[in-house]
């Protein structure tokens, strides 16, 4: 009698029986990607573009010219977005920016939509 570990979280889809004894099929595990948020930057009349450049480079490692023209973005069009990530990700950056915009007193609103 051999002595094999049975891995109880793999779903048996068939159990069957055959000429030399039973035979189990394990189902390989159903993985879907993860859904995407984007974070996204709402613009405003009082936090600094320098601010939103800082912002943008410390929490989304935004170079220099990428930050700049997001920020462009944020203040022509209204938001911009900094990145897209899983759900974890863009709730934790959104949290980051916010309080950080808050330690400096700064109104920037940061948000995460669904991509």
């Amino acid at each position: 009698m051999s002595s094999k570990s049975f891995d109880a979280s793999r779903e048996v889809i068939e159990t069957r029986e055959s000429e030399h004894g039973v035979v189990v099929e394990v189902a390989k595990p159903q993985l879907k990607q993860p859904s995407m948020y984007r974070v996204v930057l709402i613009n405003d009349d009082f936090t600094p573009m320098d601010f939103v450049v800082e912002v943008l480079e410390l929490f989304f490692g935004a170079n220099r010219e990428k930050a700049i023209r997001i920020m462009l973005q944020v203040h022509t069009s209204g938001k911009g977005i900094c990145g897209v990530y899983t759900f974890d990700i863009a709730e934790t950056k959104v949290a980051q920016v916010m309080a950080y915009a808050q330690q400096y007193q700064h109104p920037l609103l940061c948000q995460m939509e669904e991509a």
